[in-house]
């Protein structure tokens, strides 16, 4: 055995048994009742469930009511270590609670107040005195930080720091901890340099005062917390900037690391140096206190909503070596001069590791060790024993305000619950031979890993583990890299032979026919198995195979924020897009006749070409708008006022759209049943308000579904439009195959919207706008996504604080100019008098900084034009009984920089209540329960989005069942759909035509036409598998039609029911996110069924058997005589049935509607039905022939919605939702 190893083995042997000796002596301290009780109640297969229950469900609720209910929940789970008479009394509190709450919840606050009170101070005058005297008998020093309201605007942020500046005042107090987050609400990376001066200025006053104690002989002390790390640099920052200051040069200080990141060892050294030369010139050396970190759950979170690597260590293993690893290089004579260590923790033996490195290198007068008040006392006297007196981490909070100690009351039961923390065995240790040995191998384990790196030399001196997030904006794309990721692969060989224009195909786009590569082999959701008795696959199960969603840039790092910062730079001269849209000007009808037509003939070629070969293309697209986020994010910024942390995120949706739709572009072709014909030319009209996004989604979705694309970006965002063509042109889609045009006459637009050369339009905009299309053509295939007058819901039971804060969110963002923005919000009941919701409300509206977006400080934006009609009217006019709660201000002369307001007493029905403003202004209606709350949400024209905040499953249940839109969010914002999670599109007039949802599995599918495909057969009759409504209808058919049209009503309906079971009755999670449930379904709606003279009866049969399966409540009219047990059928299930040729039916139609918002016709003449129907956008139409696919045949029958509920509390996974959906 070598010295070293010799040396290694002698180090551990002494750890282990002063872990030994400790746990021995620890015997003599006994523990206080309530923490013995806490982790007994902890060991219970319910003990983490009920506690955290308790803590949340009981504590936490504002509304004795709610309380109640959820007391009578968390009853359910008590733990059977508790005494027989608690049991009894949480039993029996549980079955009076709900009916006596004003009695009962009062009293179970109480009891776990107690349960966990040792973890905790009480902050009122009367008692912190005496317990932080009681504390500090046996010779310990506190640490006292002050817990509060969550800090979502600078009066809270007020609040919190002069509580802890009137504790550091306080003669028995010398040491306090605050955080960053705690002081300045609303931090925001990209103005990193910005934040940092503003807590200095905010934290300085607090500093000064400890050094004016310091100065007198009585020396407090300030230790900088922090918990996430994206505030990692800025604490940093902060923390050397504070002391630099002359004032403070003699002011000894504290700041936090946490070693489950890898960057900890690297920041200390970075500390080191600093403190070394601060000590060097006189200064006063620094502590850090170092710990393995306690947001362990939440920065989980942060990474997988925003798809970025989790900043932590991957195992609790490599988080303790570590921590070794941090402690071991920082405990030499010379580093500790400068930097005295704070060695917090409970686990023994990693405190008795480095107690016995600091006696071995001389440094015990230079390191303190720290613990948390109430955990382990009697391990912690022993440990006292040896170390001296230990500094205890001491949160203190008002009993009024006990809920704001939730979250970390979480943190620490989940580390006193999980196996993987040695909390879990604190009890036990001494007498568990097991648990001893799980600790002690978990200890040689990280030491092993220290022993095998080698010894620090001057070479390695500065080597630290690299960081898990190293995203870099300014080096993912050089010129070269570019070139490469734009170069065709696979380029056709000469002279080969090519279908279609050999030009587009071979030479402009670089692609061969079947060059792609392996093509759908590798795409199991799409290979054209057969079920069934060789039935048709099911299609398009939703999830996309070889798609990710586009990570957001990470403004936690350096290297991106710098990227911003030149970006920013750039704008106020900033021409992009200038010349390209001078160069699509068109000012006259010829003109814009020639474009279309070239169009329409490079479209007809493009839609020769496979799936494969589009996907191919599409995919280069996505790199090239990757490659271009710097010009994309600054046009957007000079064009259209949009903030970085804004637009940012917009160019990820539209990279996700390149590469979402390239995959879903192969599906097309693997249709069981069906044949897609592609359009020819698809006209795309965009929005301003999502500049890039938005156009990038209509133009990428038209070409992987094969068409052509002439694209009219909206007039104030035609720059942005521009550059993001320029970026697919880069990406080697001809110019005219994707035309941008800049029409100089308002009537060249209804020329263009109307020309018969155009198959389709994508719109994206007002609902007046698709009124306006149609008026021009009222046969105009139309998609779009128009208005939305949304609203979310507070009910008693919701956290308030993140209700305020995601409300704010929501309605602010982009300046209240997004469609999907929070217009109104419901405060349910008792949440109408919250003094607390309001103030948080309020302070997080006030706390917006307004400015224009070159200025890396601005929060909101300006508005894209100045305030005018019904915005202006919102911003300045109250409506009778309403009030401004914060009134908007107009900020500058250009009439675009308003400040938020948020308006109090809309009234149902009201003109607020109604009507759309696209605005920065924010309705509150209160009403009496859920029910009625529903109902003013779904009372608008509109259904495109719709949030509700509740902790409670029973309301979270009926809101999902009753509320009309097309995407719902449970617990969360209602903005920033992404791309796959979160399709997005919605109900009512909030979209006209097929109601796909962009990024969604069937968005593709109405961007074209489908024809029917019988080229399967079989030799079987049966009709297993089917649901018995759908088989009687086809067994009343038998007799009335030939067997060639059976078999195909058969076959259809065998296709209808797997496409059912495997795609449209079923609630599908295809982003498996695990923090967010994402979910994707599917709800029948109404519909009428046409059956024109020139359809057969099969075909129409084949279509009433689809809306039967889909259980749509159905009208049918037919020109066709029903088999009469069919029309039996049907009229027993409510179904309206007319019998009437095409004449009657149109002019019935023409007087009386259709009697439903979609049309399924078969057989009949669209045009002449859109003529009836005065082109109305409220009545979609399904007018393809009737085809064997239960893919195809069952989405007009059905609604698409998309949910996305917050799965978590603080992190941990919640099971709120687990039964409900």
């Amino acid at each position: 055995m070598s010295d070293h190893a010799t040396l290694a083995s002698q180090s551990t042997e002494r750890v282990t048994a002063l872990v030994r000796r400790w746990l021995a002596e620890s015997a003599e301290h006994p523990a206080e009742v309530s923490a013995e009780r806490l982790a007994g109640v902890l060991k219970d297969p319910n003990g983490l469930a009920f506690t955290v229950g308790f803590v949340d469900g009981v504590m936490r609720p504002e509304d004795l009511g709610v309380a109640g209910r959820n007391l009578a929940q968390v009853a359910k789970l008590t733990p059977k270590f508790l005494p027989w008479y608690l049991r009894a009394a949480i039993r029996l509190g549980g079955v009076f609670a709900p009916v006596l709450p004003w009695i009962v919840v009062p009293i179970a606050r109480r009891v776990l107040r107690a349960m966990v009170g040792h973890l905790v101070l009480d902050a009122t005058p009367a008692k912190l005195g005496p317990a932080i005297a009681h504390l500090r008998e046996s010779g310990n020093r506190l640490n006292l930080n002050l817990l509060g309201e969550a800090v979502l605007g600078e009066d809270e942020a007020d609040r919190r720091l002069k509580g802890t500046t009137e504790f550091l005042a306080r003669d028995d107090v010398d040491y306090v901890s605050i955080k960053v987050s705690s002081v300045v609400s609303q931090l925001s990376m990209w103005s990193f340099d910005e934040a940092v001066a503003k807590v200095v200025a905010k934290l300085t006053p607090l500093y000064e005062l400890a050094a004016q104690n310091e100065a007198r002989g009585k020396p407090k002390f300030i230790n900088l917390d922090m918990e996430e790390y994206r505030d990692l640099d800025l604490t940093i920052a902060v923390f050397t900037s504070l002391l630099d200051q002359p004032q403070l040069k003699g002011l000894e200080a504290g700041i936090v690391l946490q070693t489950y990141l890898p960057d900890a060892l690297g920041a200390m050294q970075q500390l080191t140096e600093w403190a070394t030369r601060r000590r060097a010139d006189g200064g006063a050396p620094i502590k850090v206190r170092v710990v393995k970190g306690a947001n362990l759950a939440m920065e989980h979170v942060d990474a997988a909503v925003h798809g970025w690597p989790v900043a932590t260590y991957g195992t609790k293993q490599d988080s303790d070596t570590n921590y070794k690893r941090v402690l071991r290089w920082s405990m030499t004579p010379e580093r500790t001069d400068a930097v005295k260590l704070g060695i917090a923790g409970h686990n023994l033996f990693d405190v008795a590791d480095a107690w016995i490195t600091a006696v071995d290198r001389g440094v015990t007068s230079r390191v303190e060790f720290e613990m948390l008040l109430g955990m382990a006392t009697g391990q912690a006297e022993a440990v006292r024993g040896d170390v001296g007196n230990l500094l205890l981490y001491t949160p203190v909070v008002n009993p009024s305000e006990f809920d704001v100690a939730i979250a970390y009351l979480v943190r620490r039961l989940e580390e006193n619950a999980s196996q993987e923390n040695f909390m879990s065995a604190v009890f036990d240790l001494a007498s568990n031979a097991r648990l001893f040995a799980r600790e002690e191998s978990r200890y040689l384990a990280s030491l092993a890993v220290l022993e095998a790196e080698p010894a620090e030399t001057a070479e390695t001196a500065g080597l630290a583990p690299a960081p898990n997030r190293v995203q870099n904006r300014r080096t993912e794309w050089t010129e070269e890299s570019f070139a490469a990721a734009m170069a065709p692969k696979d380029a056709p060989a000469p002279g080969a032979e090519h279908e279609g224009d050999e030009s587009l195909t071979s030479v402009v786009l670089g692609i061969r026919r079947g060059s792609v590569g392996d093509g759908l082999d590798a795409f199991a959701g799409f290979d054209g198995a057969t079920a069934l008795d060789g039935a048709p696959a099911p299609q398009g199960s939703g999830v996309t195979p070889g798609f990710r969603n586009e990570p957001d840039t990470d403004p936690a790092l350096a290297a991106n924020r710098d990227w911003g910062r030149r970006i920013l730079a750039r704008v106020p001269e900033s021409r992009l897009g200038v010349d390209t849209v001078a160069a699509a000007r068109i000012d006259d009808a010829a003109t814009l006749d020639h474009v279309v037509s070239v169009a329409a003939e490079r479209g007809r070629a493009w839609g020769l070409l496979s799936g494969d070969e589009r996907a191919a293309v599409l995919h280069r697209a996505g790199l090239s708008l990757a490659a271009n986020r710097d010009r994309l994010i600054e046009v957007m910024a000079a064009e259209t006022g949009k903030t970085i942390a804004e637009s940012d995120p917009e160019i990820s949706e539209a990279i996700d759209f390149a590469h979402y739709y390239a995959e879903r572009a192969r599906e097309l072709d693997h249709v069981q049943g069906a044949e897609f014909v592609p359009s020819k030319v698809t006209v795309v009209t965009p929005p301003w308000n999502f500049p890039v996004a938005i156009p990038a989604g209509g133009v990428l979705a038209a070409l992987a579904a094969g068409s052509a694309v002439v694209i009219k970006p909206a007039k104030l965002a035609q720059r942005s439009g521009a550059v993001m063509v320029e970026a697919l042109w880069e990406a080697g889609i001809p110019r005219d195959l994707l035309v941008l045009v800049d029409l100089a006459q308002r009537d060249l637009g209804s020329r263009l919207v109307s020309h018969r050369s155009v198959d389709r339009v994508i719109l994206t905009g007002a609902y007046e706008t698709a009124k306006l299309f149609r008026s021009f053509r009222p046969d105009l295939p139309l998609l779009a996504e128009t208005s939305g007058k949304n609203a979310i819901i507070v009910t008693p039971s919701a956290d308030l604080d993140l209700a305020a804060s995601d409300v704010v969110k929501s309605a602010f963002g982009h300046a209240g100019q997004k469609c999907s923005a929070a217009s109104l919000v419901i405060l349910v009941g008792s949440v109408a008098k919250s003094e607390r919701f309001l103030r948080q409300l309020v302070d997080a509206t006030m706390s917006l900084k307004v400015g224009w977006p070159e200025h890396a400080t601005s929060q909101m934006g300006p508005l894209v034009e100045p305030a005018n009609g019904k915005l202006e009217h919102a911003l300045t006019q109250l409506g009778i009984g309403e009030e401004w709660l914060v009134e908007p201000k107009r900020l500058d002369d250009t009439g675009r920089l308003w400040s938020p307001g948020v308006r109090t007493g809309v009234a149902a029905g009201s003109y607020f209540h109604l009507t759309e403003f696209f605005g920065p202004v924010l309705g509150v209606m209160h009403a009496k329960n859920l029910d009625e709350a529903i109902r003013m949400q779904n009372a608008v024209d509109y259904g495109l989005t719709a949030g509700l905040h509740s902790l409670d499953s029973d309301e979270v249940a009926t809101w999902l069942d009753r509320v009309e839109a097309g995407n719902l969010y449970v617990n969360r914002g209602i903005t920033g759909a992404i791309v796959q999670r979160q399709p997005f599109g919605g109900w009512k007039r909030s979209a006209v035509g097929a109601g796909s949802k962009a990024g969604g599995p069937n968005y593709l599918f109405g961007l074209g036409d489908w024809v029917p495909q019988h080229d399967i057969t079989s030799g079987s009759l049966h009709l297993r598998g089917l649901e018995k409504r759908v088989s009687e209808i086809i067994e009343a058919s038998q007799s009335s039609i030939d067997f060639e049209s059976f078999e195909v009503l058969r076959r259809s309906a065998l296709s209808d029911q797997i496409a059912w079971t495997e795609e449209y009755a079923t609630v599908k999670d295809v982003s498996g996110v695990g923090v967010e449930r994402n979910l994707f379904r599917y709800r029948s709606l109404p519909v009428a069924i046409r059956i024109g003279e020139a359809a057969t009866l099969g075909e129409g049969l084949r279509v009433i058997a689809a809306g039967v399966l889909a259980k749509s409540a159905l009208r049918v009219s037919t020109a066709h005589d029903l088999p009469k047990g069919v029309s039996q059928l049907l009229a027993a299930k409510g179904v309206d049935i007319t019998r009437e040729g095409d004449a009657a039916w149109l002019a019935r139609v023409a007087k009386k509607g259709v009697g439903a918002s979609r049309v399924r016709l078969v057989g009949g003449n669209p045009v002449a039905l859109a003529l009836a129907l005065d082109g109305t956008p409220d009545v979609a139409v399904w007018a393809h022939r009737a085809t064997p696919s239960g893919r195809v045949e069952l989405l007009p029958f059905l609604h698409e919605q998309a949910i996305s509920i917050t799965n978590h509390r603080f992190g941990n996974p919640t099971t709120i939702t687990d039964g409900v959906i």
